[in-house]
């Protein structure tokens, strides 16, 4: 059947321009642009076709921060996920909740720092009274979500004929079968059978590593979202991904709230929280939250984030310390990431310390030891 007419050859350019921001020089990417009119056009025309196919995924699996599998979708394919990801984002962002920060422009780490310190800060009368903090999370989320509750909820609010057969196809596909296994078995066998994609049973489960794998995360927990706001009457609670956090003056509250919630997740979603993660403390012994730490007075990165940028120079310097002008363009990008997140904390020193460390690396940082750049 041919699709609705309302989808646009510029809707699909501005797709694949939104998709190249992420993904410029990857070897995908550069075999679509090698003939990018006549692909993008290729594209259109089966879509509007309605002879669209997903292609071959790319699976591998990283060790850092944790292990876990990633499933990459071949770049054509992301290409439709931010045609999708573009249509319908703008009608779901404004139906979520202010305190949702992953997966929507303007609210992301930082700002979940910024507001969940305001929590912190509000609970306890700028620090002057006693107050407690809940942190939660879902256990195994992308793996037990329900594919075809994730097609249900956003078929609420799309109405278009060619969105909802995009959505369907994406939701429920599977990418196991075929799909190119970059990493060894050994490697794969050491990702936990129930955090792995490769053992979730059928139509449960979204592909860690795509655009609209978080969008529909986001849409899945925005009915927790709305339950803890609106039934609960959580005034201070905020959502990172599947990681939660509330604020109260009485911890039994708090209590209360963490049975509700599981209870809501297992009726309505098939999920449940992590009972090994539940973390009920007074706010002012430390409230880690999207990778900083939040105390009276001042807010600090987490230790296992600045390790990670450490392990990031040891892993350059390992390599022999090329000083292409290529791999020191990628070295500085992922110091600038760093630096931005120590400038939103109290974080001179160790941004100091970090680009002393780089001063050989034919990298310099500016006065205040913000950004790094190749000289």
């Amino acid at each position: 059947m041919t699709m609705d007419a309302h989808l646009t050859l510029e809707a699909v350019f501005d797709a694949y321009f939104d998709c190249r921001r992420t993904k410029r020089n990857s070897i995908n990417q550069l075999r679509f642009e090698a003939d990018l009119e006549s692909n993008l056009v290729g594209l259109y025309r089966d879509l509007t076709a309605g002879d669209y196919r997903i292609g071959r995924s790319i699976a591998f699996v990283v060790t850092h921060p944790k292990i876990r599998e990633v499933w990459a979708a071949d770049f054509r394919d992301r290409v439709v996920h931010h045609l999708i990801y573009n249509a319908i984002s703008d009608r779901f962002h404004r139906r979520f909740i202010r305190d949702s920060y992953a997966c929507i422009p303007g609210r992301g780490t930082h700002d979940g720092l910024r507001r969940v310190s305001g929590f912190a800060r509000s609970v306890t009368r700028n620090w002057t009274r006693p107050a407690f903090f809940l942190k939660a999370d879902v256990a195994n989320f992308f793996n037990s979500i329900d594919q075809r509750l994730v097609v249900g909820l956003a078929e609420r609010h799309v109405e278009e004929e060619w969105l909802r057969t995009l959505i369907r196809q994406i939701a429920l596909h599977d990418p196991r079968p075929g799909a190119e296994m970059r990493s060894p078995p050994s490697l794969f066998a050491r990702v936990p059978r129930h955090k792995s994609l490769l053992h979730a049973p059928a139509g449960t489960g979204l592909p860690i590593g795509n655009l609209t794998s978080q969008f529909f995360a986001n849409l899945y927990l925005n009915e927790l979202d709305q339950h803890v706001k609106h039934v609960l009457k959580a005034q201070r609670y905020g959502r990172y991904v599947d990681d939660m956090v509330l604020f109260h003056e009485d911890p039994g509250v708090l209590n209360g709230w963490y049975v509700q919630m599981n209870d809501f997740l297992k009726s309505r979603l098939g999920l449940h929280l992590h009972p090994r993660k539940k973390h009920l403390n007074r706010a002012d012994m430390g409230i880690d939250f999207t990778g900083f730490i939040i105390k009276p007075g001042r807010t600090y990165l987490r230790q296992t984030s600045m390790s990670g940028c450490k392990r990031k120079i040891r892993a350059w310097e390992g390599k022999g310390s090329p000083v292409d002008r290529e791999t020191l363009e990628k070295v500085s990008q992922s110091l600038n990431s760093y630096l931005g997140m120590l400038r939103q904390v109290n974080g001179y020193r160790a941004r100091k310390a970090l680009c002393c460390r780089v001063e050989s690396l034919f990298l310099r940082a500016d006065g205040e030891c913000t950004k790094v750049k190749v000289v």
